[in-house]
């Protein structure tokens, strides 16, 4: 289950209310991101690398996916995912651009597209604080399509309380 869309849509909300809901069914993994940034109280709970030694991990075949985006490395290792291998369905939020990645790696893969108006991407990206304004700026205009090809799409609007979506979210998690 690969979440995917612009910052500020809501992915990591709505991952952390799905991981609450199905915190007590195995069948249902949130594997942790490896990212080459500090850890920061407000933000997702991830393992940290520098970028040479996410680059030497890289090389070395930890990773079962991994890319880059704004400035900065993501990674999912292989062991991270090896639940689904036992049937688990994974839960992550990752990249529009790594879907075609995910799709070869030969396991069912249903994309959960999460979107919002810009003008309320920006307001929420600015409420992180952690971007000038610039910067996100940029991030709104960066255009990402999803290109799936034997992956399921479903679309999510979260313009509203997350908890609006959130059983839309819930029953695709458990139809993937």
């Amino acid at each position: 289950m690969l979440v995917v869309g612009p910052s500020g849509s809501g992915k990591d909300t709505l991952i952390g209310l799905a991981r609450t809901r199905l915190a007590n069914d195995p069948r249902f993994i949130f594997p942790r991101r490896v990212i080459t940034r500090e850890a920061q109280a407000d933000a997702e709970d991830h393992d940290t690398l520098d970028v040479a030694t996410f680059d030497a991990a890289r090389r070395a075949g930890q990773f079962a996916l991994h890319w880059g985006a704004h400035g900065l490395f993501y990674g999912l290792t292989k062991t991270s995912l090896e639940a689904v291998n036992s049937g688990a369905t994974a839960i992550i939020n990752v990249s529009r651009g790594v879907i075609a990645e995910a799709e070869a790696l030969e396991a069912r893969i249903t994309v959960i597209s999460v979107k919002c108006r810009p003008e309320l991407l920006a307001e929420r990206i600015a409420r992180r604080g952690r971007e000038s304004a610039d910067d996100i700026l940029l991030r709104l205009k960066r255009e990402a399509p999803i290109r799936a090809t034997t992956a399921r799409v479903i679309e999510i609007i979260n313009e509203t309380d997350p908890l609006d979506v959130i059983d839309t979210v819930i029953e695709a998690i458990r139809t993937a």
